[in-house]
């Protein structure tokens, strides 16, 4: 009792100091939200406004106006696709090499840790010109091939297939199970939290990735929201609010996706972090 009385002052003031942390980093979502109802001259006063006395919907009507909703489309697409196509190959790549044993194994997974630290700009020149011979210029499978075998997402589930026990597999051997039914049935139900956290890895930065997106994509169809966003600054003047309108509908997939992975995320970190 006495040593509860003792930690409670601490206590206290570790949960001040991390309601203090997460009000900073819900701040901008708070600033971007209210600015996006604010018009442009309360947005740009030298006086800032912490709420909209105000509020308009102009520059969601505006924002809607363009072709907002295709842009948001795109970027859905776009991330979703790489989402699952990075899951599929990342799982199996990784639980062959963590588990299969042939010939050139450990050069391949060294070349694959080798190719994390290489910058995507060192590589753009290669993709483009790929991009063209398969005649995808200018198409959203131009930023969702290049994601595709992810070396980050292949490293991550090698190191959760390891922790897999090699009896559980040759139990489901002897029972005449092949090789996709272990992996489906098997593999797959214990990795899963490492499922959720690479989900919410490759969702987002493909999300993010405005430097791919702005060199495959031009016609002002194929758009994602970032770049459709960044269009919508003029010349000699910028709409403050109704670029805020366009990051808030921009980021209500972002938040939706880790409120509904948020468990496996959490369990894939803890579990990572267990393994060391």
């Amino acid at each position: 009792m006495n040593k509860l009385k003792k930690s409670s002052p601490y206590n206290i003031l570790t949960m001040l100091a991390l309601i203090l942390l997460a009000l900073s980093f819900l701040f901008p979502l708070y600033w971007i939200i209210t600015g996006s109802f604010k018009s442009q001259m309360v947005a740009v006063s030298a006086t800032p406004a912490w709420f909209p006395l105000e509020p308009t919907v102009d520059n969601y009507i505006r924002l809607f106006k363009n072709p907002a909703v295709k842009w948001l489309t795109n970027t859905v697409f776009v991330s979703l696709a790489s989402m699952v196509l990075v899951l599929l190959t990342a799982s199996l790549a990784g639980y062959t090499l963590a588990k299969k044993r042939f010939y050139g194994r450990a050069f391949v997974f060294a070349l694959i840790i080798a190719s994390m630290a290489l910058p995507k700009q060192v590589v753009l020149v290669p993709l483009v010109r790929i991009m063209d011979f398969l005649k995808l210029s200018d198409n959203p499978w131009a930023v969702i091939l290049p994601t595709v075998g992810w070396p980050f997402g292949i490293f991550l589930m090698k190191q959760f297939s390891e922790s897999i026990p090699n009896e559980v597999l040759e139990s489901a051997r002897i029972d005449g199970a092949g090789e996709l039914r272990t992996f489906v049935s098997i593999v797959t139900p214990i990795i899963k939290p490492a499922f959720g956290a690479l989900g919410i890895f490759t969702f987002i930065n493909t999300w993010n990735d405005y430097f791919l997106q702005l060199i495959m994509l031009r016609s002002r169809a194929n758009l994602t929201i970032s770049l459709g966003i960044a269009t919508l600054q003029s010349e000699y003047a910028t709409n403050y609010g109704l670029q805020m309108a366009g990051a808030a509908l921009g980021s209500i997939p972002i938040i939706l996706i880790f409120i509904f992975f948020q468990k496996y995320f959490t369990q894939g970190i803890t579990m990572g972090a267990v393994k060391g």
